[in-house]
């Protein structure tokens, strides 16, 4: 019975699973597209993942918008609350560099310390230093190139000068014969300046500056107006200067009717009534600027031409070799022409001496020192040249015997010169390299300048050239410098004046700088190889020194 009841069970459980309607088979109703519909839901699905993606990035890019317009909020509320402080800060700020760079123009006038060493034997600036691509030759090769290039060069020096001057002397007094003492300039003696009296000349040919100084005639003097500082003078007029002429009699500098305004029933006794010297009238004399009472450069160096030429031809027929001019833009530049082709250069420079002391006032300096050329026909250049080449030879007698100061300035001038010659001038000239010296020079004690040192010192000065070139700052060594010897007897308005930046025109023309700049690299990289090429192949261009021929 229970086995006939599970049978009968099975059979109605198996009838329930096979029906169609409750267990309908897997194909039994696929329908015939089932691949398209498949594609169908496919595409769809993707559309949607699609848009779903579009509105993610939409929703980001809603949340960084927001967010940067609530930082640019919340920055824009901070800078209203800090600006108050900030102006505050700013000019605390200002007052504390102008404060700082007062301090270090009157206290780091000098080299910076990383240029100089301590002790005597260790060479400053080898370890660190700023100079890119030198390698000096050792002191031995130094040595040798110095003996057998530079002091072979300037053997002839002294005869050079000795000739030159016996010339100059039978010129200028052969001048002064010609001249009158009541209506024109009285020509003194000539005072010898620049390297050939400094003993560091270098180039050949050999060449003399030689300074004329010239006095106008009675009753007339010259009343010299230096501008070294001061409010009024623009900062590319320092260390220039007019020459006013007056009479004597009418130098109302010390009477009170140049300063006061006399009645019609007053007479000064000193001066009269119609002898004093009117502003903006003009003196009778030919060298003054038209309608002015100051001295003309121009007219000094047609007046100078003119008056050299006649006493030339005054004692032409005494010598043996020609005279010429050399370069027309400069008054005095003569050339000796001798007979074998040779010839001799040299510069007679008309000055003007200021006040008794050795400033002078120059019209013209031919080539250096290259401080621009004056703005107005009536501007004069002051000349430190005689007050430098006596503080080389005060300086030089307390170095140590044998001192390589002179060596250095002459090694650096030499490679200026050839690299001058390979890429054309720069605006660094040997005045530049002398100025560097004379710092160096009042930095250093006596005994760090021993021969021995030759190729520190060097070294020391190309550093030192190199940090006033990148800082375009290389202040005249007199002008504003209180670290000069009151024994030198510069005048006080001299001393105290602002120091006078000999680099100012490189701030103004970049394009004239990077090429200095890069003329001096050039030079440094040069240097080891031209040495060694000096040392030893000697030019033989040297020629020797005609004798003076005098016709009986």
């Amino acid at each position: 019975m229970a086995l006939g009841l599970f049978r009968v069970c099975l059979v109605v459980v198996t009838a329930i699973i096979n029906h169609p309607l409750l267990f309908p088979r897997e194909n039994a109703t696929v329908p015939e597209n089932e691949e398209e519909i498949i594609r169908k839901m496919q595409a769809h699905q993707e559309k949607l993942q699609l848009e779903q993606l579009r509105l993610e990035e939409e929703v980001a890019q809603l949340a960084a918008e927001k967010e940067a317009l609530e930082r640019v909020a919340e920055e824009g509320q901070q800078q209203n609350e800090n600006r108050t402080a900030w102006d505050l800060w700013s000019t605390l700020c200002m007052i504390l560099f102008l404060v700082i760079e007062v301090w270090r123009q009157d206290h780091q006038d000098g080299p910076s310390p990383e240029c100089l060493g301590g002790d005597e034997d260790e060479l400053p600036g080898l370890a660190g230093s700023p100079l890119r691509g030198l390698t000096l030759p050792d002191k031995a090769t130094l040595d040798h190139f110095y003996e057998r290039c530079i002091r072979a060069a300037t053997a002839d020096a002294a005869r050079t000068r000795e000739f030159v001057e016996g010339f100059v002397d039978d010129l200028l007094e052969a001048l002064r014969s010609l001249c009158s003492r009541d209506t024109d300039m009285e020509v003194e003696d000539f005072i010898g300046v620049g390297s050939m009296y400094e003993n560091w000349q270098v180039d050949k040919p050999l060449l003399c500056h030689l300074f004329v100084p010239f006095i106008p005639p009675e009753p007339y003097h010259f009343h010299p107006e230096l501008w070294c500082s001061g409010r009024s003078v623009p900062l590319d007029r320092q260390g220039y200067g007019q020459i006013k002429v007056v009479r004597a009699d009418e130098d109302t500098r010390g009477c009170i009717c140049g300063k006061t305004k006399l009645g019609e029933d007053m007479l000064c006794l000193l001066h009269g009534k119609n002898n004093l010297l009117r502003p903006g009238s003009e003196v009778e004399d030919p060298l003054c600027a038209k309608g002015s009472p100051y001295l003309n450069t121009m007219q000094v160096m047609k007046w100078f031409q003119t008056a050299l030429t006649r006493a030339w031809h005054r004692i032409a027929h005494k010598y043996e070799f020609e005279l010429a001019f050399g370069q027309l833009d400069t008054p005095g530049s003569l050339k000796i022409k001798f007979r074998s082709g040779k010839f001799m250069p040299f510069n007679l420079i008309p000055v003007i001496q200021c006040d008794d002391l050795d400033l002078y006032f120059v019209s013209h300096l031919p080539r250096e020192p290259s401080g621009g050329t004056p703005v107005s026909s009536t501007d004069w250049l002051l000349s430190f040249a005689v007050y430098e080449r006596h503080f080389l030879r005060t300086t030089s007698k307390a170095l140590p015997e044998g001192a390589c100061h002179l060596s250095c300035l002459q090694i650096a001038s030499f490679l200026l010169s050839k690299q001058s010659r390979l890429t054309g001038p720069s605006g660094l000239s040997n005045y530049h390299l002398k100025t560097a010296l004379l710092h160096l020079l009042l930095a250093r004690r006596a005994v760090d300048w021993k021969a021995g040192l030759l190729e520190a010192r060097l070294h020391e000065l190309l550093c030192f050239l190199e940090k006033s070139l990148l800082e375009k700052k290389l202040y005249h060594f007199f002008i504003g410098n209180r670290k000069v010897p009151e024994t030198m007897g510069l005048p006080e308005a001299v001393r105290r004046a602002e120091p006078l930046n000999l680099f100012r025109p490189f701030v103004l023309q970049r394009s004239f700088y990077r090429k200095t700049v890069d003329s001096f690299y050039e030079m440094l990289k040069n240097a080891p190889a031209l040495i060694s090429e000096y040392s030893l192949h000697i030019p033989t261009d040297h020629a020797s020194l005609p004798q003076k021929a005098v016709v009986s």
